[in-house]
């Protein structure tokens, strides 16, 4: 059986340990998304983009150093990776109802298809899948 791969399209930048570099990141990722055409789930992405480079810049951003974005497109998702050269392991923690934040990655686990973690020399890279097909999000 012929089965036709096609290639990931990507695009990655690196940002400064620095507040203001969040919106950066958001305007990177809409600039992509728009050279390639996403429109559906696009408000999705980008808030996950914002949770995962914030989560970065607050957890694991050791001062001087930079973060990667990296989009990735496949034929029905966008991989969205953002790496850092900091320790620990993120994970949705129990917050308090009323705490100004924490909720970052609660978001994106509840917009991603998939998320995680994984190594990165040094660092990690954590990671989300949105399908952009335009089905809904739980069918097969």
């Amino acid at each position: 059986m012929n089965v036709e791969i096609h290639p990931a399209m990507l695009r990655e930048r690196y940002f400064p340990r620095s507040r203001q570099s969040v919106c950066s990141t958001r305007e990177f990722a809409a600039v992509t998304l728009d050279a390639w055409g996403v429109t559906c789930r696009r408000d999705d992405l980008l808030l996950c983009v914002s949770e995962l480079a914030t989560n970065a810049l607050l957890h694991g951003v050791p001062p001087g150093r930079y973060y990667r974005l990296r989009l990735l497109l496949f034929e029905e998702l966008v991989r969205v990776e953002v790496a850092d050269s900091g320790g620990g392991r993120p994970r949705i923690a129990d917050r308090d109802p009323g705490a100004e934040g924490g909720r970052g990655l609660l978001l994106v686990a509840a917009l991603a298809e998939r998320w995680g973690v994984g190594p990165c020399r040094p660092g990690k890279v954590v990671w989300c899948e949105l399908a952009v097909t335009g089905r809904p999000r739980d069918t097969p």
